[in-house]
């Protein structure tokens, strides 16, 4: 009687056992096409035991400061000298673990239809934050309309323009603000994430683009330095890195090209 007691508690134990669920990873992103992007790696990593909350955000300092507070376990948004300038100036321990794509940055203007037609004293939309206004200097410099000091590296700042021959005006501007300011400048460098959200299309619609060959402004899935070797976060790479979503990257994402 007592062995066939215990055998019952035993099988309402075993019965009452929840079984293992899906281990949860909140993933912050930037808005735009890379959503459909994520719906994809999300259906992915489901197979494979992870299940991937994405949490979508408009600007390009929040995805950092919500990872480093823990309140996500990842991102996926950046390149690494934006990181860079984040880890110098907050003290972030973020790596990248998986690159994902690049996104050549371009110039537009709503009145000039090249380069060339770009007038004297112009006003030039820049992003204000160091990382991304940076690479726009570096795209003016490559189009010829100014030039950078000497060995200013990939963080160059507009102090550090030493010839201005169009007496260019550079203005600063919030990232995302950038397409809703070609109404008040005469051209603006904007990320592609941006312009494509605007109904811009890059190499298209851009008079100047910057080259996808051995860009360091490769994107990448990035986590807390203390979860790098975690199992879940090469299970998230996997998801990210195969063939199904470079495919869907060329279909889906105009102007951004897969960097895996």
């Amino acid at each position: 009687m007592k062995n066939s007691l215990l055998a019952l508690v035993a099988g309402v134990v075993l019965l009452a056992a929840p079984a293992f669920a899906d281990q949860k990873v909140k993933v912050g992103i930037s808005g735009g096409d890379s959503e459909i992007v994520w719906a994809k790696v999300k259906e992915i990593a489901a197979k494979d035991g992870l299940d991937v909350q994405v949490v979508v955000f408009n600007d390009y300092l929040l995805p950092n400061a919500a990872l480093d507070a823990g309140d996500l376990d990842a991102n996926a948004f950046q390149h690494r000298p934006f990181l860079d300038n984040q880890t110098k100036t907050r003290g972030y321990k973020i790596t990248p673990v998986g690159v994902t794509i690049v996104a050549p940055i371009g110039l537009y203007s709503k009145t000039a239809k090249s380069v060339s037609e770009i007038r004297d004293e112009s006003s030039i939309g820049i992003p204000n934050d160091p990382s991304n206004g940076g690479r726009a200097l570096l795209l003016l410099q490559t189009q010829n309309l100014i030039k950078l000091k000497d060995g200013v590296g990939i963080l160059p700042t507009v102090l550090d323009i030493v010839d201005n021959p169009r007496k260019l005006k550079i203005r600063e501007i919030d990232a995302a603000q950038l397409p809703r300011s070609l109404d008040d400048v005469d051209a603006a460098v904007i990320n592609t994430n941006y312009a494509v959200a605007a109904g811009l299309i890059p190499g298209k619609d851009s008079i100047a683009i910057e080259s996808s060959v051995n860009n360091p402004y490769n994107n990448f899935i990035a986590v807390r330095e203390r979860d790098k070797n975690a199992p879940w976060v090469a299970k998230l790479v996997q998801a990210y890195q195969n063939d199904t979503i470079r495919q869907l990257i060329k279909d889906k994402l105009p102007g951004q090209i897969p960097a895996f």
